[in-house]
């Protein structure tokens, strides 16, 4: 177990949220809600923190893992304080995406839902 959770963990994931929206017409570029860098420290087994690198914008988050089929990860991330990010909160609900029998080029792969948890920049769906 300590291993699978070394792999899931001890790692720095690249990360992406996207607009939920269904339109058809609507570019893959303007889906993109925002991209940076997942960063997991060690933790007990059972548990996640680690913070989202974007830059100028940072989260640390904390959370714990279930080793179900698929693994559960759950976790939230909140701003630091004195920086543009104070005030944060994001809930972070993701799946460990199990490799398939003779797939290709696979990578890890953890994919899931966020939601604001609590408002900030006046309500706007991106910081000016």
């Amino acid at each position: 177990m300590m291993e699978v959770h070394k792999i899931l963990t001890v790692k720095t994931w690249t990360y992406r949220s996207f607009m939920n929206d269904a339109n058809q017409n609507t570019t893959p570029d303007d889906l993109l809600f925002g991209q940076g860098k997942m960063i997991f420290e060690q933790s007990p087994i059972g548990t996640v923190n680690g913070y989202f690198d974007f830059g100028e914008a940072r989260l640390n988050f904390r959370g714990y893992i279930t080793y179900g089929n698929p693994f559960t990860l759950r976790y939230q991330g909140t701003g630091i304080n004195g920086t543009v990010t104070e005030g944060w909160v994001y809930d972070y609900l993701g799946y460990y995406i199990p490799y398939w029998p003779n797939g290709i080029d696979q990578v890890d792969a953890i994919a899931g839902s966020v939601i604001r948890t609590a408002p900030h920049s006046n309500g706007q769906e991106k910081p000016d």
